[in-house]
């Protein structure tokens, strides 16, 4: 049974609608007039890096191979530059596992710009508070464009990031 409100929202929807758009709109379902009356906006899918995206860990770290075998990747918590939106070579925390870890974003889903390969997956290495890579290989291929960010990031910030450019096994 539909409430009188309901109806009389019908009725000025449908006084709205053109008259020359009047059958086709009684064509539609239900559920597409439910929405029309509602005034429900919704947005476009977000493939960018912002707080709370869930990452795939592609070294083989301990804490990184734990978290992805147990279905609980982690979660980026915060952006270390001025925008808040995630780039490739952009150092980000994330929790994992109920630890605050650090982390560089090497592959995105994100449209890159030319010459910058798109991937599947958000991919992250974890490191440490020097600039450390947490584990020992990376098993993705990165893209070539991150070991020129590394080395100016490397003399910039003081750490050393030149080590997680030893581990990658494969650039693209």
């Amino acid at each position: 049974m539909v409430s009188e409100r309901r109806l009389k929202e019908l009725v000025r929807f449908k006084e709205s609608v053109p008259k020359e758009n009047r059958g086709i709109v009684m064509l539609l379902p239900p559920v597409i007039l439910n929405n029309t009356c509602r005034n429900i906006s919704t947005s476009a899918v977000v493939n960018q890096i912002i707080k709370l995206s869930r990452l795939r860990v592609v070294d083989n770290s301990e804490i990184g191979k734990q978290a992805m075998m147990e279905g609980r990747p982690p979660r980026c918590i915060h952006i270390y530059n001025k925008k808040g939106v995630g780039l490739i070579g952009d150092m980000i925390l994330v929790a994992i596992k109920g630890e605050k870890k650090k982390g560089i974003l090497v592959g995105l889903k994100q449209h890159q710009r030319c010459k910058v390969p798109k991937f599947d997956s958000n991919n992250l290495v974890l490191i440490d508070d020097n600039g450390t890579p947490l584990g020992t290989r990376i098993h993705v291929p990165i893209p070539h464009i991150l070991r020129t960010k590394m080395k100016e990031k490397t003399h910039s910030k003081g750490a050393d990031y030149t080590k997680l450019i030893a581990i990658a096994s494969r650039f693209v």
